[in-house]
Formats: C-alpha cells, sequence, structure tokens
C-alpha cells in the first residue's frame, strides 16, 4: 500500500517564530523518520505529506494514497487534532488511529472524563472553569489540581497547579485562562501512585502493551509530572515496572476508559492512584507521541519486551483489520 504521513514538523513552527511550549506536541524529524522506516519494513510506499496545509495542497493537485498514518495534532483551536481526519473523512481516505469526533471528545479533559464516568470508570470528582468568576462556584474538597482543559504535554503545568485555598484557585485558574485562552480543568487531587499505560488495538480487541509507574523527583516542580519535569525527564523522572497489583488494576481501568470512548489503534492512558490505592483515570492520548527514545509509549513498550517496529506493526494491523485493507 501506498501510506501517506501527516504530522506536525517542530522545526517548520519554530522557524516561524512560535514558542517552544506551543510547539511541543509537535514532531522532531527522528519521530517522522522512525515511523517511516517501520511502514517501510512492513512492505509499504510512504509519502510525507506534512501538516494540514500540506494535505490540502496534496489534495487539491489530485494526489491520493491507500491509507494515511495521521500523527499531526494541530496548534490552535480545540479541534486541532480533528482538523486532518476529518478533511481525510470527506475525501473517503482511510486513516490510522481515531476519528475526527472521539479526537475532539479526548482533547477536551472535562468531556472525556464525563464519558469515561457515565462508563462506570473511577475518576477524580471535578469541574471545568470557563471564565474568572467561575472558581466561586467551585465546592470540591482541597486540594485541587488545575490544567488548561485542552492541553497536552503538560503543557500550563507548574508546581502552582496544585493548590489548597481559595485565593490561589484564583489565582491559577485565573492565570492559566488568561494565558491558554481555553477552559481550565479543576479537579480533586489524587496523592497516589501514577502509571501510564501503553494500549494497540481497537474495541474489544485493544490490549495492553505494557504499564509503566512515573516516579518524578520532589524537586522538580514539587513531585508534579509538569511541562518542566517531562521536558528535563531524564534527570527528574524514573520509570520502572510496577507490582503485579498495581499493573493489573492500572491496564483495567486504561481499556475500559479506552473501550468508552471509542479510541482506535494505538495510544495511552495515563491513571494514578488516590491516598487509598485505587486506580482512577486521569487522561487519555489518542495520538501518544512516537519518539522511538523519548516518548512514553514507545519506552513502556519496549520496557516490556516490544521493540518499536513491532509496536508500530501492531498499530497497523489493528487499523487495517478495521478498515478491510
Amino acid at each position: 500500500m501506498l501510506i501517506g504521513m501527516t504530522y506536525d514538523l517542530k522545526d517548520d513552527y519554530l522557524k516561524e517564530g512560535y514558542a517552544p511550549e506551543l510547539v511541543a506536541e509537535c514532531d522532531s524529524i527522528v519521530t517522522i523518520d522512525a515511523i517511516d522506516a517501520a511502514l517501510q519494513k512492513l512492505g509499504h510506499q510512504t509519502v510525507r505529506i506534512g501538516n494540514v496545509k500540506a494535505l490540502v495542497g496534496y489534495l487539491g493537485e489530485g494526489k491520493r494514497c491507500d491509507l494515511v498514518f495521521n500523527i499531526a495534532e494541530g496548534l490552535f483551536g480545540l479541534l486541532r487534532e480533528s482538523v486532518i481526519p476529518a478533511l481525510l473523512d470527506a475525501y473517503q481516505i482511510p486513516y490510522v488511529f481515531s476519528d475526527s469526533f472521539v479526537l475532539a471528545i479526548c482533547l477536551h479533559k472535562g468531556f472525556t472524563k464525563e464519558v469515561v464516568r457515565k462508563a462506570g470508570v473511577a475518576t477524580a470528582d471535578f469541574c471545568v472553569l470557563s471564565s474568572s468568576d467561575d472558581w466561586k462556584q467551585v465546592s470540591l474538597p482541597y486540594p485541587l489540581f488545575l490544567k488548561p482543559v485542552a492541553g497536552g504535554t503538560g503543557i500550563g503545568i507548574t508546581a502552582s497547579s496544585k493548590v489548597t485555598n481559595p485565593k490561589d484557585l484564583q489565582k491559577v485558574s485565573g492565570a492559566m485562562l488568561a494565558a491558554y485562552q481555553q477552559p481550565v480543568l479543576v479537579e480533586t487531587y489524587l496523592g497516589g501512585r501514577e502509571f501510564t499505560v501503553g494500549i494497540t488495538g481497537t474495541g474489544d480487541e485493544a490490549q495492553s502493551t505494557g504499564v509503566m509507574e512515573i516516579i518524578i523527583d520532589h524537586s522538580s516542580d514539587g513531585g508534579i509530572y509538569s511541562y518542566k519535569t517531562k521536558q528535563e525527564y531524564e534527570t527528574t523522572t524514573r520509570y520502572e515496572r510496577p507490582d503485579e497489583s498495581a499493573w493489573k488494576a492500572s491496564e483495567a481501568v486504561a481499556l475500559a476508559a479506552w473501550r468508552a470512548l471509542g479510541c482506535r489503534d494505538g495510544g495511552r492512558i495515563d491513571v494514578k492512584m488516590d491516598e487509598k490505592g485505587v486506580v482512577h483515570f486521569l487522561e487519555v492520548n489518542p495520538l501518544a507521541g512516537l519518539h522511538p527514545i523519548d516518548s512514553d509509549l514507545p519506552i513502556l513498550s519496549r520496557m516490556h519486551g516490544l521493540g518499536y517496529d513491532e509496536l508500530i506493526a501492531r498499530i497497523m494491523h489493528s487499523a487495517q483489520k478495521r478498515l478491510g485493507l
């Protein structure tokens, strides 16, 4: 098959003057090279298309491919991850990973938590603030944790994201609303261990590629998995295989959430324990990073004996089976 590759290349945006934090979710050429090589090892031909503007040009010239391997997350708006899948749907070109509707739901952390909660999956109590006065209506017990509702890669998360009183809630939520121009998720702070679960497959055929515990040095933003901590993970963070009990509990929550949300082919789900050791859903990444060295999904998969090429092969197998290709 001819596989088109769509992505947002970080260097392109940095050259245009965008701030590093804004393009943190964009991909490096190392990622594109690795995916391209893995697809060719599977016997496919590839064409590197690029971002949504490049895709518009590609389609406008009448060019087509058999399948698109889409990892583009976009930069702007609450539908930024959905733009390319929606465009491909309009042209009836099949693609890997979740559809535009699922990506839109999953980008909004509040909507995501509503869906998984209604499916019976444990998740911390929460509310969403859309204006600077909304903090007055928050009735959740402290401490609370705040983050931009559509942020990724820890964007907007700092040591101050954990608040212990109304004054700080007002200050931090107001600053986030102003800085990121999107609603703010406020949720009950979970004080237990944190894990991330890799998943490949769709629906009942979804399976875990492994569970990884995230252990953060308290000196890095108070032990919070922040933007700064993630950027400096080699010196701030340890990744370890958890004990069997934590593994099974994390895996069960992650797979239940994955299926409830309708995610497809591959991705990653973050979970965290409360003080009693009960695992709660945190958030989902249906377009998980695929840098062969630095991204969590390849790291945890490799930790459990699944190499990068095999990870891409599993993702492709799911997509091809789902699409009948």
